[in-house]
């Protein structure tokens, strides 16, 4: 009887989400065997539209911007080799505070008992050994990366399936770096407002369990980013180059919130104490 297959499961809010923070991941265990499930939770139609018309602006078509951040993901997912592309497709809620928050079908909208439940039958068919979602504040504060957070957890205690949970984050000591990096290209890097109620992003580096070397995937994580080209005026990273985002990017950090293999920490692979 062959053995099964070790299973990485990755739950996003937006296409293009997937890239960011968990393509090299997606590309390295790929690439080493293990099948890898992406649950991409919205259809993304508060992204940009095509020549960048913004939601609630005039020729913004959201089921156009449906159907062409569909193809990107379609395009990230073949650039990652990832196995499963399943789509919850609830309706992006925008950003808080929006409209959008509030409207029929939008994710935030949607009570986390019931996403949670469908989320949970697709843990039960695949039954993923690791599990990677957002923290409880989406990692940023976005509502549907927050909402993403909820009903994974719940699908998480409904199944008691996988074995390890990860949230993504990014060292602080790394922010510094991106600033100095984009604002030496051109491009100025969002600063920290000091007076905003929202957390401060990512972790200290002694908090952080997990540091996953993807620098021989940069390419590809590149690639996948480079396929959501309709909202490249907000994926700052694309404007650095495929070297110097290779560069740059060549680690993804987790803080992990589940374990039953008593794997050490920190740890250099998501399936440390799995194989």
């Amino acid at each position: 009887m062959t053995e099964r297959s070790l299973t990485l499961m990755a739950v996003h809010a937006h296409p293009d989400d997937e890239a960011t923070s968990t393509g090299g991941v997606l590309a390295r265990y790929a690439a080493e065997g293990i099948t890898t499930v992406l649950v991409t939770c919205t259809d993304g139609r508060c992204g940009d539209g095509p020549g960048g018309v913004k939601p609630g602006d005039p020729g913004h078509d959201p089921q156009a911007v449906v159907a062409m951040r569909q193809a990107e993901l379609t395009a990230s997912c073949a650039a990652l080799k990832v196995t499963h592309l399943e789509t919850l497709d609830y309706a992006d809620s925008g950003m808080m505070g929006w409209a959008a928050n509030d409207a029929p079908g939008a994710f935030w909208n949607t009570p986390v008992a019931e996403a949670a439940d469908r989320l949970a039958e697709l843990i039960r068919r695949y039954r993923p050994d690791v599990v990677v979602t957002y923290d409880e504040n989406g990692f940023y504060g976005h509502p549907d990366h927050i909402q993403a957070h909820r009903i994974t957890m719940a699908a998480v205690e409904r199944t008691d399936i996988p074995a390890k949970v990860y949230w993504t984050t990014v060292p602080r000591s790394a922010f510094q770096e991106f600033g100095r990096v984009m604002k030496e290209i051109g491009v100025e890097f969002p600063e920290p407002d000091e007076s905003s109620e929202m957390p401060e992003l990512g972790l200290p580096d002694d908090e952080i369990t997990t540091w996953v070397d993807i620098g021989a995937y940069g390419g590809q994580k590149f690639e996948s980013l480079a396929a959501h080209a309709s909202q490249a005026e907000n994926i700052f990273f694309l404007q650095l180059g495929q070297e110097r985002f290779t560069e740059l990017m060549g680690v993804e950090t987790f803080v992990r919130v589940r374990d039953t293999t008593g794997a050490a920490t920190p740890e250099d692979d998501l399936f440390a104490g799995l194989r």
